[in-house]
């Protein structure tokens, strides 16, 4: 039987004055330990506690304070008026369409803003592990298909769009959402090919990695889109945005090819012989046992490939694509609204940290569940 001296204390209220005082007593303990352990330490946080108080002063006075969040297109003079003092932010609702959706015909904008919605609801439907069936294969195939139609048209009673129009937002989840889905199986494969036994794969696969690794992605872009047509048949073009996807298809398969490796490397050799004596084929031992626990292992770095793959979709500018990036460029040739572009890359700016944060927020949460302790 317990005793009232052995019953554990219960919580304290939230808010309460003693729940208030033992948090205060954390936070001294962790300002000393953190930025105030030592006399230069102290010297060192006051002043860089200063420093960015003032930036921070600064950038609300500039961002929100002394901003301009309105104006007509045809009267631009208040924000020139206050430039360097606040912001014009009256800039974004003026070209946030263009930005979002390049030359898209206007009327028909609404398709792919829900070709965008589409691509989210898939990204979040991906990352609930309830989803993680073989039905999530049938939910992609139908959404990729539902954005097809909605980006292209012809069909249903929708005007048809040449990829020639599309551009901005769109463009670069399609570039970095096929970038990724492809290269990723691409990069198990050769992974597991640079580990093979047979000479003849083993060192076709070290050439491919070698050769994609050894040349920027610029040089790739530009062999898709000139080299590539050279090769195809007379009377055959191939639409240049699936050439540029081509060739982010390899380079992510490279790229994410040695992440996996190292992965491969770092599972005990015992993992392998248990395998085996459970008389499991290659591909059976591999896929429930050891790549399993390899993907795990290199989750972060994965993440980091990932998140650096999505901004790369911005280099599609040098041959001719309008991704979110170019977009954005291209909005500030109004000479009413040049002065402004800081503000555009402010805005571009957030829609990439929105995408690249969610990606890094998701990765710590497979992370906590890989590793609970």
């Amino acid at each position: 039987m317990t005793s009232i001296t052995d019953a554990p204390e219960s919580p304290l209220p939230f808010g309460s004055a003693r729940s208030r005082k033992t948090t205060g007593h954390h936070v001294i303990r962790w300002l000393r330990a953190n930025l105030f352990a030592s006399i230069t330490s102290s010297v060192i946080s006051l002043i860089l506690i200063a420093l960015l108080a003032k930036a921070f002063v600064s950038l609300v006075q500039w961002g929100y304070w002394n901003a301009i969040w309105s104006v007509p297109s045809d009267q631009t003079g208040a924000c020139r008026s206050i430039r360097g003092l606040g912001a014009c932010w009256a800039v974004i609702p003026e070209k946030y369409r263009f930005i979002l959706f390049g030359t898209y015909p206007f009327s028909e904008q609404w398709r792919p803003a829900l070709a965008t919605l589409v691509f989210i609801a898939l990204f979040y439907v991906s990352s609930r592990r309830r989803w993680w069936r073989k039905e999530l294969i049938a939910v992609w195939a139908a959404a990729l298909i539902l954005i097809g139609v909605l980006m292209w048209g012809g069909i249903a009673g929708l005007t048809y769009v040449s990829q020639d129009r599309w551009g901005g937002l769109p463009v670069t989840l399609i570039l970095a959402t096929f970038g990724l889905a492809f290269g990723f199986p691409l990069g198990i494969a050769v992974a597991l090919g640079r580990r093979s036994k047979l000479p003849a794969i083993r060192s076709l696969c070290v050439l491919y990695v070698e050769l994609i690794r050894g040349v920027p992605l610029i040089s790739l872009l530009f062999m898709a889109s000139v080299m590539f047509p050279l090769f195809m048949p007379d009377g055959v073009n191939v639409d240049k945005l699936l050439r540029a996807q081509i060739a982010f298809v390899l380079y992510a398969g490279a790229y994410l090819a040695e992440v996996i490796r190292g992965g491969l490397q770092a599972i005990p050799r015992g993992q392998h012989d248990a395998a085996d004596a459970l008389g499991l084929s290659y591909w059976k031992k591999n896929g429930l046992i050891i790549l399993p626990q390899a993907i795990r292992h290199v989750i972060p770095p994965l993440v980091n490939t990932f998140i650096a793959f999505f901004k790369d979709t911005s280099l599609v500018l040098i041959i001719g694509i309008f991704d979110l990036l170019t977009t954005a460029k291209t909005s500030i040739i109004d000479p009413a609204w040049q002065p402004f572009s800081v503000e555009v890359y402010v805005f571009v700016g957030l829609i990439y940290f929105v995408f690249c944060f969610a990606m890094s927020s998701y990765s710590r949460q497979l992370e906590a569940q890989a590793h609970p302790n």
